[in-house]
């Protein structure tokens, strides 16, 4: 634990802090409601937190077991490699997590804005901007899939990108795909602009 706080600690206090808020909403109901990303509200200069804590809870616990999981395997890592190649990693860290889950709403906000019995929740934007970001430095690691299928991180960030724009105007599962996507490319951007030779680097993993 000691280790996680010294090395990785912007992604232990969230990993910490977003566990904590979404297991006390469970049988919070009016946090819970409180917390909930509202567009039509948001859209009309209300509520503007939830842009923020929308992103603190979960609608329950396989939604907060599934992100939490991909957050623990890749943020804790990106934490450490950001670290590793700028003194100013651990704030590029956060600014990739945070503006991931502020900005990766903006585009439901606009969609949704004269919806009023939409809502939304969960840290997938964040968590998405994080893992394309990780996937520009080593795109070709293998990832589980469900923890069980072998894909390699380029192809399945293409297939998730592909599947997210499918899903946003075809799927009626109640997930907000449009946080997915936008939260992916958000990552893949801020990634570039801080390390710029991200690129090359990424190209290089393919030519040889």
């Amino acid at each position: 634990m000691k280790e996680y706080l010294t090395q990785t600690p912007v992604a232990s206090i969230i990993f910490a802090f977003t566990i904590v808020t979404s297991i006390y909403t469970f049988s919070n109901h009016y946090l819970f409601g409180k917390f909930m990303l509202h567009p039509y509200s948001v859209s009309r200069g209300q509520r503007l937190h939830t842009l923020l804590t929308s992103g603190l809870i979960h609608r329950d616990w396989g939604h907060l077991l599934f992100n939490m999981l991909t957050f623990y395997f890749f943020g804790f890592s990106l934490e450490a490699l950001l670290v590793q190649l700028s003194s100013w990693g651990h704030v590029q860290f956060a600014m990739i997590y945070v503006l991931g889950l502020i900005l990766s709403d903006v585009g439901t906000v606009f969609k949704q804005k004269n919806n009023l019995s939409y809502y939304s929740l969960g840290a997938s934007g964040a968590i998405c901007a994080v893992l394309f970001s990780f996937i520009l430095f080593d795109p070709k690691m293998m990832l589980g899939i469900f923890f069980i299928i072998p894909m390699p991180a380029w192809l399945f960030g293409m297939l998730f990108l592909g599947y997210c724009v499918w899903a946003s105007k075809n799927a009626r599962d109640g997930i907000n795909h449009d946080a997915h996507f936008y939260g992916a490319i958000l990552g893949v951007i801020l990634t570039i602009v801080f390390y710029p030779w991200v690129i090359p680097h990424f190209i290089q993993q393919f030519t040889g």
